[in-house]
């Protein structure tokens, strides 16, 4: 029975990491995005920043 609780735990640990790292990846890019002051960057993002709530103006 501890051998089936430790593969769990395992397993669960495998899986959260992954998907801790694409949600801090997520936020940075909307952040770096929101702040950035290049025009060609800013027009890229723009439709994608109003969509999700970021004010850029």
């Amino acid at each position: 029975m501890t051998t089936q609780t430790a593969a769990f735990a395992a397993s669960k640990k495998s899986v959260l990491l992954p998907i801790l790292a694409c949600a801090v990846f997520g936020l940075a890019v909307v952040f770096v995005t929101g702040h950035v002051q290049a025009d060609l960057l800013h027009d890229a993002a723009h439709d994608v920043r109003h969509a999700t709530g970021f004010p850029c103006h």
